[in-house]
């Protein structure tokens, strides 16, 4: 059987006669990409680990390491890399080794919301993402580089696979010694996020795809997504903001003459005004057989200056890994033959 779920690993550790101490402590040394002596206070692990965990070790270790494998690693110009992850069976899903110690990690192989501006969707929903095949590549990172953020933007919409993605995040806040501000769960909007996320002992911070004040614009944009109105998206968001106490940030990928225009930012003014919030700006990245465009970056500078002037925080984003395909709306389940054949 295979085991992609967090639940089944601590079930595997309690059949071996598994404390929680002892589960604390073999997530511990797993998550952080450590050996299990590791720490301030070493002991080899004959010295407080059971003798029934120690003999299922070797085969554990084996299937951990199983979770989730790197296929092949394609190293961005700004310090990004985007990563073919395999999973334990054959399928593949994309990392994104971001700049300054964070990882954009997939929830599903493939998505089901259709965004036309987004190539993961192209072939629709595969198969979801475990529990311990989310945090398996965090742990794939770690042994690259420090990472000290995660952000759930990868393939797939998290709130489609939500009860794996808050067990992947609730042991990722914990165990995985990673911030609660920086975990970042990035959805299209459901009403199920606004439910389950302030009962969790970790609450993430919430990034929230708006892309367009105009419902119906969104609709054909987004053509998947629940139909919540912009104005109801971000009244919901503003509560869970509230609730945390860090700020939403709203995400809107920038396509020229379709939601650049003055009407849209003006709208958007009023919309985000007094809000606890910030705007990302994300020009659209190039996608094989899409007719859209990203403005001239001199037009998407004035556009977040013009939120700034209202007293509204509004980035500009590039998206790390763009020359590699690891940007925001480029990834996808590629195929391992299509890897080994040299492209990608």
């Amino acid at each position: 059987m295979r085991t992609d779920s967090i639940q089944q690993l601590r079930l595997r550790l309690r059949d071996c006669g598994a404390k929680a101490c002892h589960e604390q402590r073999v997530f511990r040394a797993w998550l952080q990409a450590r050996p299990l002596d590791s720490g301030a206070r070493r002991h080899r692990p004959e010295d407080f680990l059971p003798l029934g965990i120690r003999n299922a070790l070797p085969e554990l270790t084996a299937e951990l390491d199983g979770l989730a494998r790197v296929r092949s690693e394609h190293a961005g110009n700004d310090g990004s890399a985007r990563l073919l992850v395999e999973l334990a069976d054959g399928q593949t899903v994309e990392s994104v080794l971001l700049p300054r110690d964070g990882v954009c990690v997939s929830t599903q192989v493939g998505c089901a919301v259709g965004c036309l501006f987004c190539m993961t969707g192209r072939d629709g929903l595969l198969r979801q993402v475990g529990s311990a095949e989310i945090v398996a590549q965090v742990v794939l990172a770690r042994r690259r580089r420090p990472v000290k953020k995660v952000v759930f933007m990868g393939m797939g919409e998290p709130a489609h696979n939500l009860d794996n993605v808050l067990d992947a995040i609730d042991l990722l806040g914990t165990e995985g010694a990673i911030g609660h501000k920086n975990l970042v769960f990035s959805t299209v909007g459901d009403r199920r996020v606004f439910e389950r996320l302030p009962q969790g002992r970790v609450k993430p911070a919430l990034a929230l795809s708006l892309h367009t004040t105009d419902a119906e614009l969104r609709a054909r944009l987004l053509p998947k997504a629940p139909r919540i109105a912009p104005d109801e998206l971000v009244a919901l968001g503003e509560d869970y903001a509230r609730t945390t106490g860090y700020p939403i940030q709203y995400q809107w990928t920038l396509l020229e003459g379709v939601n650049d225009g003055e009407a849209e930012i003006e709208s958007l003014i009023r919309l985000l005004a007094g809000k606890y919030a910030m705007m990302n700006f994300i020009p659209f990245n190039a996608v094989e057989g899409l007719a859209f465009r990203r403005p001239a970056w001199e037009k998407a500078q004035a556009l977040a200056e013009r939120l700034r002037r209202h007293g509204i925080i509004a980035c500009l984003r590039d998206s790390a890994g763009q020359d590699v395909d690891g940007g925001c709306g480029q990834l996808r389940a590629r195929s391992l033959s299509v890897i080994s054949s040299g492209s990608g």
